[in-house]
């Protein structure tokens, strides 16, 4: 006999993890002139802290802000200020005095999937330095393009952004280059800890807005884009290296197409993945820093990876809500979806301290106009 009704569809588990032992850790501040560079800098301004109370009613939880990089020092995304930041230490260090560069030029090389590169074509630029940038197969020709109006000479990689970075660290041994790369190896971890360092005024910032909304807790949950891992270690880098006080839960949130930081904390050791595809361009990464590693096995309460298409919607919400945001800022949205709602969000929001008084704040790392291949559509920066 035949059997008329369909069996029901198993639910795919949710690609996750979670270890709330690591609220307790603990590490030692950023430093605390950064911030002071950073308000220096001709056309700086505090992105906005955005609060967004349907999204609270959504996720079940008391407050819900998320934190709009879409335009941070005429970029469209977070990256200038680790930029800025460690192009100014390397110059200085370079140059052998404290203040700044000297009358040589050089050449700034990195490997990018889009923001990060850009933001080190525009440092040269302004400083008067030469850039020379690395792009991986998948970054959109409008990226592209918008590296080039940098001034900086781009070499397309027909692979995938492991061997970018490979590339520029090779060109880098130039006499006349330096390599300013997010991502740290054995033997190269001084620039991507100054690039860590540069994003502190991120969350420095988040602290005043929070305390001006009348938060003065802090947040309860704190969710991260995550490609190396650098942005992700200066967040835990603020939040665990307080005295005292409630320390948040820290969230991770990855593209399922490459979830290098998911898979390493599952195996509790860095490990690298195979890679495809994303929208999520900015967080096509294979290999975790080496230098972000040992906060974020120490630090990260969860990790979890997304699907495109919760990337994509996740975007398009926020941008029914007044916010742009590109599909790797929105993976903040999309992760924190899947984490406290859904099957099983009852044993992972206990987990993560979350209830329904709590306030979360979620990192939009970028605005659309960052991302062309999401072919979401906003005004630029």
């Amino acid at each position: 006999m035949s059997d008329n009704h369909s069996s029901p569809r198993p639910v795919r588990p949710l690609p996750c993890v979670v270890r709330p032992a690591a609220r307790t850790w603990r590490c030692e501040p950023a430093p605390a002139d950064v911030r002071d560079f950073h308000t220096a800098l001709p056309g700086h301004s505090p992105t906005p802290l955005t609060e967004l109370p349907s999204l609270a009613e959504e996720l079940g939880i008391g407050r819900a802000f998320v934190k709009d990089e879409s335009c941070r020092l005429g970029l469209p995304a977070f990256k200038a200020l680790g930029a800025s930041w460690a192009v100014h230490r390397a110059l200085a260090e370079r140059a052998g005095i404290d203040e700044g560069p000297d009358a040589d030029p050089v050449t700034l090389v990195t490997a990018t999937d889009g923001n990060h590169g850009r933001a080190v074509a525009r440092m040269a630029r302004l400083l008067g330095q030469r850039a020379h940038v690395f792009v991986p197969q998948g970054v959109h020709p409008q990226a592209v393009a918008a590296i080039a109006a940098e001034r900086a000479e781009v070499t397309e990689v027909p692979g995938a952004y492991d061997e970018a970075v490979r590339q520029a660290a090779r060109a880098a041994a130039a006499p006349d280059a330096l390599l300013i790369q997010d991502t740290g190896w054995p033997g190269y971890e001084r620039i991507p800890g100054w690039i860590v360092e540069g994003y502190s005024t991120l969350c420095a910032e988040i602290d005043e807005q929070l305390a001006a909304a009348g938060v003065v807790e802090g947040p309860g949950l704190v969710a991260v884009p995550v490609g190396v891992g650098s942005l992700a270690q200066a967040v835990v880098t603020h939040y665990r290296s307080r005295p005292s006080g409630r320390a948040p839960a820290l969230l991770s949130v990855e593209p399922e197409a490459a979830a290098c930081v998911l898979e390493s904390l599952t195996l509790g050791r860095l490990v690298s993945v195979p890679t495809a595809d994303t929208i999520m361009a900015g967080l096509n990464c294979g290999t975790p820093s080496s230098v972000a590693w040992p906060h974020l096995h120490g630090g990260l309460d969860a990790a979890v990876a997304v699907a495109d298409a919760d990337s994509a919607r996740a975007a398009a919400h926020l941008a029914a809500l007044g916010v742009s945001s590109g599909p790797c800022g929105a993976a903040a949205l999309a992760g924190s979806r899947a984490m406290l709602t859904g099957a099983g969000a009852a044993e992972r929001r206990t987990a993560l301290g979350v209830e329904a008084t709590s306030v979360v704040v979620l990192l939009s790392t970028e605005g659309t106009a960052a991302n062309p291949a999401a072919d979401l559509r906003s005004p630029t920066c």
